[in-house]
C-alpha cells in the first residue's frame, strides 16, 4: 500500500480525519486577480489621493494669475503642463479641478443612491406601494440628466448645487430598480419569514436582514455610476450649468480651453484626458468588483 493510501485510512477506533475546505481568497485578492483590474484600482487610489491632498500637492495657488505666462505650452520652465489663458499653473488647476469634480460625483452618488435605495427597499417590502413607486421611477427615467440640470439651474441658478441635485435626481430611479430587484430575491428566503415570525419590526428587518444582503449590487452600481456621474457632471459644467469661474473644475476648464483650441490646445485637451482616465478607471473597477462579488465566479 502506498504512503498516500495509508495516510487516508484512519486508525481503528478513531474518527476519520476531516480535511478543511479550501480557503477562499478575500475580496481584494479576487478584485486584483486580473492585471487590468489591478491597474484600474491603482489609478483610482492615485486619483482619490490626488483629489484629497490637492492643497498639499499643488505647487501654486489655483487663483494666482500670471498674465506673463498666459497660455504657456507644456514643458515651460516651472510649468510642466503649461498654463491656462490667465497664466494659472495647469498642474494646480487640474488637482483642484479633480477635487471639485470628484466631490460633485461623490455627493451625487451618495444623495441619489441613498434615496434610491430607500425607495427600492420600500417597493420590495411593501407590495401595496410597489406599483406606484416604480411608475414614479419610470417617469424620472424618461428625463435625461441634462434636462434636469437645465431645470434646476433655471430655479436655483447655475452652480455646483444645481449639478449635484440634477445628478442625484437622475441616480434615484436607477438605484431604486437595482435595489428592488435584489431585495425581491432576498425577500423569498426562509430567514426573512423566520424573522417575521419572531415579531421583528419592519424597520429592523430591513436594516438587519434585507439591506446587508443587497450590499453587493449596491456597491457595484455605485462604482459604475460614479464614472457616469463624473462624465455627466463635467458635461453640465462644460455647458455652463456647473462650477462657475474662477472655480477649477474639469468640465469648466475644458469649456474655457475650447476658445483657445488652435492657439493653446493643452488648456482643453489635458482636462478632457483626465476626465477620460477617471471615467475609464471607475468603469473598469466597477466591472472587476461585479465579477469579484459574483458567487458563481468565486474560486
Amino acid at each position: 500500500m502506498s504512503m498516500a493510501a495509508t495516510q487516508s485510512v484512519a486508525a481503528p477506533g478513531t474518527a476519520p480525519a476531516t480535511v478543511p475546505p479550501p480557503r477562499r481568497p478575500g475580496l481584494l485578492k479576487r478584485l486584483l486577480r486580473e492585471p487590468v483590474a489591478a491597474i484600474a484600482f491603482a489609478l483610482v487610489v492615485l486619483l482619490v489621493a490626488a483629489a484629497v491632498f490637492a492643497p498639499l500637492l499643488a505647487p501654486t495657488d489655483p487663483f494666482d494669475n500670471n498674465l506673463a505666462a498666459a497660455m504657456a505650452v507644456p514643458g515651460t520652465e516651472g510649468l510642466p503642463l503649461g498654463a491656462d489663458s490667465q497664466g494659472r499653473d495647469m498642474v494646480t488647476r487640474l488637482l483642484y479641478g479633480l477635487r471639485v469634480t470628484m466631490l460633485m460625483g461623490l455627493a451625487s452618488v451618495l444623495l441619489g443612491g441613498l434615496t434610491g435605495a430607500l425607495v427600492g427597499f420600500c417597493a420590495a417590502y411593501y407590495s401595496k406601494v410597489d406599483g406606484l413607486l416604480m411608475r414614479l421611477m419610470d417617469v424620472l427615467l424618461s428625463f435625461p440628466a441634462i434636462l434636469f440640470g437645465l431645470a434646476i439651474a433655471a430655479i436655483f441658478g447655475p452652480g455646483i448645487l444645481a449639478v449635484v441635485l440634477a445628478l442625484s435626481v437622475a441616480t434615484v430611479p436607477l438605484m431604486a430598480r437595482i435595489v428592488r430587484g435584489a431585495a425581491l430575491v432576498v425577500m423569498r428566503q426562509d430567514y426573512i419569514e423566520a424573522a417575521r415570525a419572531t415579531g421583528m419590526g419592519d424597520a429592523r428587518l430591513i436594516l438587519r436582514h434585507l439591506a446587508p444582503n443587497c450590499l453587493s449590487p449596491i456597491f457595484v452600481f455605485a462604482t459604475l455610476r460614479f464614472g457616469q456621474v463624473i462624465l455627466l457632471g463635467s458635461a453640465l459644467s462644460f455647458l455652463g450649468l456647473g462650477a462657475q469661474p474662477p472655480v477649477a473644475e474639469l468640465g469648466a476648464m475644458a469649456s474655457e480651453g475650447r476658445n483657445f483650441l488652435f492657439f493653446a490646445p493643452h488648456i482643453a485637451v489635458i482636462p478632457c484626458v483626465l476626465i477620460f482616465v477617471v471615467v475609464l478607471a471607475f468603469n473598469v473597477l466597477g466591472d472587476a468588483l461585479r465579477d469579484a462579488l459574483d458567487p458563481r465566479l468565486r474560486v
